[in-house]
C-alpha cells in the first residue's frame, strides 16, 4: 500500500488577541450591570444573580491565557459582547477562506508544492460560514487549483479526518496532491455572557499537504502509519443553529452558541481517545517508550496532561506534549494542528509520534507519524 506523508504545514494567526484580564474586567462589569438592572427579581428569588469570573478560575480550569481573535470589536463591550463585522457580499471571499489562503501558501511553501501541483482541497473546520457553494471550492478559484474540492465538518476531530480522508483519496488514485485547510472562526459561537465558557476558544487557521512519499521533496516530513478514527454520539458538546431555525414560533436565544457539559465530556470522552490510540499504536507495532511527541487536540490543559499520562504511563516532559492552548485558546479542529506545526522540530528520522485531535460527536481522530529522513539525505 502506497505511503502516505505530511509534508507541509501553515498557520494563519490573527493580528489581535485579548487577554484573561481583559475578558474577565469585561464579563465582570456585564455581571455587575445585570445584577443592579435586575436586583428586584433577584431580591425576590425570581432570577438567580450571577457571578464573577476570574482570571485565576480561567487559567485554573483550562490552561488558556489569551487568544488570538478576527475582531476584537464589541467582544469587551459589556452592552454588546460578540465580534462585530461587516456582512460580506458575494463578491468578496468569506473570513474562512482569506485565513484559509494565507495559511495554504505556507504549507505549501514548506512542502514545496505549487497550485499546479494540488488536486484536492478539504475544508475541514467546527464551523462553515455557509452551507454552499463550499468554502474548498473558493478557494480553489483563488489559489488557481483544478481538480475538486469539497468541505466537511467532524467538529473538533475534522482535522485529523480530513487528513484521513486525503490520505485515503492518493492511496485510491483520485488524487495525488491534497490541501488540507482548517479555518476555524470560532469567536462569533462563543458566548461571552457564560462564565462557563466565555474564555474557551480563539480564531485561528491551519493547513497541510498531504501527498504520496515517493513524490515528497520537503526536507520535514512525517510518514502517516496509521490511522484510527471513532465516533460515538453525545449529546454532551452541542451547537444546533441550523437552516430551520427561523421556522420556529419561539427561536431560543442560546441555540447558536456553543455549549458543554465539561466534567461528563472529561469522564466520558477521554477514555475513548486513551483506547483508540492504544489501539492504534498496538496495530503498528509502536510502544509509548518509542513517542517522541504526542500533539494533541488543545483544549483543555488537564484534558491534555490526562490523556498523555495515560499513553506514556508517565508524567509528560513539556516538550513531548507541547501545549498552544495557552496562547491560542482552544481552537477546535486546528488546535492539534498549530502544536504539530510549531512543535514538528528537534526529532530523528525514525522517530514516532502521535497526532490526535477529540471532540464533539464524540469524534476521535489518531494518526500515528513517523519522521521520514530529508529528502536527498
Amino acid at each position: 500500500m502506497k505511503n502516505i506523508v505530511i509534508s507541509g504545514s501553515g498557520v494563519f494567526t490573527p493580528a489581535d488577541s485579548i487577554s484573561n484580564e481583559e475578558l474577565v474586567a469585561s464579563f465582570n462589569q456585564y455581571v455587575d450591570n445585570f445584577n443592579q438592572q435586575h436586583a428586584a427579581e433577584i431580591e425576590r428569588g425570581e432570577l438567580e444573580a450571577l457571578g464573577h469570573s476570574s482570571c485565576e478560575f480561567i487559567e485554573k480550569a483550562s490552561g488558556i491565557k489569551s487568544r488570538h481573535v478576527l475582531y476584537k470589536e464589541g467582544i469587551l463591550d459589556p452592552a454588546v459582547m460578540h465580534p462585530v463585522f461587516p456582512r460580506r457580499g458575494e463578491d468578496q471571499a468569506p473570513e474562512m477562506v482569506e485565513m484559509a489562503l494565507i495559511a495554504a501558501k505556507e504549507a505549501m511553501a514548506e512542502a514545496g508544492k505549487t497550485a499546479s501541483d494540488i488536486d484536492l482541497i478539504i475544508c475541514a473546520a467546527s464551523n462553515m460560514q455557509r452551507p454552499y457553494p463550499a468554502l474548498s471550492v473558493e478557494l480553489q478559484q483563488q489559489l488557481g487549483v483544478t481538480g475538486y474540492a469539497f468541505d466537511m465538518n467532524v467538529a473538533c476531530s475534522s482535522a485529523t479526518f480530513a487528513i484521513s480522508n486525503a490520505a485515503n483519496a492518493i492511496r485510491g488514485g483520485t488524487a495525488k496532491v491534497v490541501l488540507v485547510v482548517n479555518p476555524e472562526f470560532a469567536s462569533p459561537q462563543v458566548n461571552y455572557r457564560s462564565r462557563d465558557s466565555h474564555f474557551i476558544f480563539g480564531d485561528v487557521c491551519t493547513a497541510t499537504i498531504i501527498e504520496a512519499e515517493d513524490t515528497c521533496s520537503s526536507p520535514l516530513a512525517f510518514r502517516i502509519l496509521g490511522m484510527r478514527l471513532k465516533t460515538e454520539f453525545s449529546n454532551n458538546i452541542r451547537c444546533d443553529i441550523g437552516y430551520t431555525e427561523h421556522c420556529f414560533a419561539s427561536p431560543e436565544p442560546e441555540i447558536a452558541f456553543f455549549r458543554q457539559q465539561g466534567r461528563k465530556v472529561f469522564k466520558e470522552l477521554l477514555p475513548l481517545v486513551a483506547d483508540v490510540i492504544a489501539t492504534e499504536m498496538a496495530a503498528q507495532q509502536v510502544t509509548p517508550e518509542q513517542l517522541k511527541r504526542l500533539w494533541l487536540h488543545q483544549a483543555n490543559i488537564n484534558m491534555n496532561i490526562f490523556a498523555a499520562k495515560k499513553i506514556l504511563g508517565r508524567d509528560p516532559l513539556p516538550e513531548e506534549a507541547p501545549l498552544v492552548l495557552d496562547r491560542y485558546a482552544n481552537t477546535a479542529s486546528a488546535g492539534s494542528i498549530i502544536a504539530f506545526h510549531q512543535h514538528k522540530t528537534g526529532l530523528q528520522a525514525g522517530d514516532k509520534a502521535i497526532l490526535c485531535s477529540f471532540g464533539a460527536g464524540y469524534s476521535i481522530g489518531c494518526l500515528v507519524l513517523e519522521q521520514l529522513a530529508a529528502a536527498g539525505a
